[in-house]
Formats: structure tokens, C-alpha cells, sequence
């Protein structure tokens, strides 16, 4: 039925989520706890910024860290409920080589979500399930209507903060996982923030 919505199913666990031909109206969704949420476009500046620190990771992991690798909306199964979720965060970074069928992205260990206005409860959720990820140490949140970042990372014993470390104007993001520091201001080149 393509161009045409069917209704949604109640409830999936992540095989049969994988095995949905979908709504028939092209829309990207995500599983949360065995309900499907649907994944709003993003906008001009959400996009911007998405592309802009696409850019920059990559060229930095491509120089220093050859062994590593951008994904784009990567697939992601958090620990916890792990058979009712597929998680989808704007960007993330594995050291694991790509294998032949895998559906989720294997091992990430750094995780990017663009805070939208309309879906920062969505996006704050998601967080915390990539919390749950042993093999995720840093998660970097970027805000799409003002220059701020947030960073959580994981300490020596394998704890998250409390708090995210705030990066405003004129900050630095320092990913350590991957060795990389960036200025807050390359990520928002190209929108009305810069």
C-alpha cells in the first residue's frame, strides 16, 4: 500500500519491529519499549548541524584514528528492555568493523543526538538507554536553537556524571574517546547561530 497509512501495530518486540514493512507514508520510526515512535524530520539547522559535525568526526577519525567509523541514524539496541528497543541517535562512532547483515551498529562507543525543540523529551530518553550501553563512553548532546553542548561521559569506574558538562560560546568539546576537541562554533558554521 504504498502513499497510503495503515494503522500501527500495538506492541513489537525489536524481531518483529524488524520484520514491519512499515506505515506505507515513509516515516522513520524508532521501538521504545515495544511502542513505535515516530521520527520527526529534522530541520534546516538540525540538519546543518548534523552534517557539520558528520564532517568534522570524520576527517579527524580518518587522520587519527583510522581504525574507527561515523555512522549515520545508527541502529542501537540499549541493555535494558533490550528485546522491546531500537534506538536511532543522529551519529555515532564504533571501532568494530562493519559485518555483513548486522541490523544494529556494534559497539558504539560514542553516541550524538541534535536537541530539537519538539524533541527533547524524546531525546533525554534516549539518552539515558544509551547509558545502558558498556561499550558507549561519551554521549554528546548538541542544542539546535542556541550555541550549547552537553557532555556526558562515563569516569574511570565505568560511572556517568550526575550532570552533563555544559559547553557554551567560545567552548571546546573534547571527545576523549576518540582524542578529538572541536570548537563549539564549528558545529553551528553554515546557521543562523553561527
Amino acid at each position: 500500500m504504498t502513499g497510503t497509512a495503515t494503522k500501527l501495530p500495538p506492541l513489537l518486540t525489536v524481531a518483529d519491529f524488524l520484520d514491519w514493512p512499515g506505515d506505507g507514508t515513509g516515516t522513520r520510526y524508532e521501538l521504545v519499549d515495544g511502542v513505535l515512535r515516530a521520527m520527526a524530520p529534522g530541520s534546516d539547522v538540525h540538519n546543518t548541524i548534523v552534517a557539520n559535525l558528520s564532517g568534522v568526526i570524520w576527517q579527524h577519525l580518518r587522520r587519527n584514528r583510522p581504525g574507527c567509523r561515523l555512522v549515520t541514524s545508527m541502529g542501537v539496541q540499549p541493555r535494558v528492555r533490550a528485546e522491546w528497543n531500537y534506538r536511532v541517535p543522529d551519529l555515532g562512532v564504533t571501532c568494530t568493523e562493519a559485518r555483513l547483515g548486522d541490523i544494529f551498529t556494534p559497539d558504539p562507543i560514542v553516541l550524538v543526538e541534535v536537541l530539537s525543540p519538539g524533541n527533547a523529551n524524546d531525546t533525554y530518553e534516549n539518552v539515558r538507554a544509551y547509558a545502558t550501553l558498556p561499550s558507549v563512553s561519551e554521549i554528546l548532546i548538541v542544542h539546535s536553537t542556541r550555541v550549547a553542548a552537553e557532555l556526558l561521559r562515563r569516569d574511570g569506574a565505568g560511572n556517568w556524571p550526575a550532570n552533563p558538562e555544559p559547553i557554551g560560546p567560545g567552548g571546546v568539546i573534547r571527545v576523549a574517546s576518540i582524542g578529538q576537541e572541536l570548537a563549539i562554533g564549528d558545529v553551528y558554521v553554515g546557521t543562523h547561530l553561527a
